[in-house]
């Protein structure tokens, strides 16, 4: 049999379940840096970094020795039962980038959402309260706690509950549709005292956590003003509630700085790592303050798989990276060139409504009428098909379905980039062509 998408696919549908479901009908046989190649040999520019991912670059060399080298030594022991250094010198090295002066420490998962569970578990036994609030919007995971304080009902949460108890949600700082009709800065951030007034339905004493995204992720990437997070975290500091980030999409240089939360200035007590991690492989991490994460009894955190050493070495490799690269400053470098390709693709193209985002994580929102702002989901999926016949994989998001966010791998060239945008262009410019 020929091997090529078509025939993978059609291969695929006799023994995968139809719910474990891919965005694009193409199959990947190599990669490397920003670019992927399918089975058939077409290249892709990867706008989308397997879901912010790849911020190293697909195939980084130093990753894939350390792959190599870790796994040739012993692959599985349990760090539970019989431990190892690689997984303490990674949690050296997470503590000490994390935001923060205090001492910290740290624990391993395989996935974001495993990590979210966890870091619930460490808030609520360290407060000895319950309730776990997060905002709308929200993208936390899969799993019954994660999609319970996950927003989006279609696909995440449909058909799967009864969802978990205890959690509760406030609005969000999303200024182009602001949940109180207000604009901003004369709002002075009502979204922020709104937490105040939540505890009239349900009080500060029952609280344990507010859960945030820095950045949202699957939530249409949704960066609120420079007040907002500095205001909820002292709502939460006076109310004796901990406040965690959740940093699996937005954290290793995804805006810029390592870690999002340090464009607001705020620590967290409680912070979750994922993704970019080990460039690929199946790490997860929640890091903070020490007298917070050192209140659980010994063996109420953890897992089988939880910093397996290859992964641990990974990441090992990837912080190598990150520090002779100079990945931060790429990062950085990369979102004032992507924020003014952005905004000049908005004056070009009146289905952009919106551009926001932070640094490199940025996202346009597609609407059928700037004035009314009504979401175009469909104008949306037109665009990323057209995208992907040309050679651009990128991805969608939002509540609506109606926003392009930006993954890319922060190692990408500079002609790399600029090939992206231009076919991106040239998609919008075929959808109003249609119209």
């Amino acid at each position: 049999m020929k091997v090529n998408n078509k025939s993978i696919g059609e291969l695929r549908g006799t023994v995968m379940a139809k719910g474990f479901a891919s965005g694009k009908p193409i199959y990947i046989a190599s990669a490397k840096g920003a670019l992927m190649y399918d089975v058939e040999g077409k290249e892709y520019i990867d706008f989308g970094g397997g879901i912010a991912v790849m911020n190293v670059g697909h195939s980084n060399p130093r990753v894939v020795k350390a792959i190599q080298d870790q796994a040739a030594k012993f692959t599985h022991t349990c760090f539970m039962v019989a431990p190892y250094d690689v997984a303490v010198h990674l949690g050296v090295k997470l503590c000490k980038i994390a935001p923060g002066k205090g001492p910290k420490r740290a624990m391993f998962a395989n996935s974001g959402a495993e990590a979210v569970e966890n870091v619930v578990k460490i808030a609520r036994y360290h407060t000895k309260k319950q309730g776990i609030v997060v905002l709308d919007h929200a993208f936390h995971g899969r799993t019954l706690l994660c999609m319970t304080m996950t927003s989006k009902g279609k696909p995440y949460k449909w058909g799967f509950g009864p969802f978990a108890p205890e959690v509760y949600r406030i609005p969000n700082a999303y200024c182009y549709r602001c949940p109180f009709g207000l604009a901003y800065p004369k709002c002075d951030c009502a979204c922020a005292d709104y937490l105040k007034d939540f505890f009239g339905k349900i009080p500060a004493d029952m609280l344990a956590a507010v859960v945030v995204e820095p950045v949202q992720g699957e939530g249409g990437f949704i960066a609120p003003p420079r007040e907002y997070f500095p205001k909820l975290a002292k709502i939460c500091r006076d109310n004796g509630i901990l406040f965690v980030a959740d940093e699996i999409q937005s954290g290793m240089a995804r805006t810029g700085p390592m870690f999002a939360m340090e464009h607001w200035g705020v620590e967290a007590d409680l912070m979750t790592v994922a993704k970019s991690l080990a460039a690929g492989l199946p790490l997860s991490a929640v890091v903070g303050k020490q007298e917070i994460m050192d209140s659980v009894h010994p063996g109420g955190i953890g897992g089988t798989y939880g910093g397996n050493p290859v992964c641990c070495a990974a990441a090992l490799a990837v912080l190598e990276v990150y520090e002779e690269e100079k990945i931060v400053e790429k990062s950085e470098r990369l979102g004032k060139k992507l924020g003014k390709y952005f905004r000049d693709l908005k004056k070009r193209h009146e289905i952009i409504g919106d551009v926001r985002g932070v640094g490199p994580m940025l996202a346009m929102e597609l609407v059928k009428d700037r004035k009314t702002k009504e979401p175009a989901p469909d104008e949306t999926a037109a665009v990323t098909k057209y995208a992907l016949e040309k050679g651009l994989s990128i991805l969608s998001c939002g509540q609506y379905s109606n926003v392009l966010r930006t993954m890319m791998p922060l190692v990408i060239t500079d002609e790399q980039l600029e090939r992206g945008i231009s076919i991106l262009d040239d998609a919008f410019t075929a959808l109003e062509k249609r119209r």
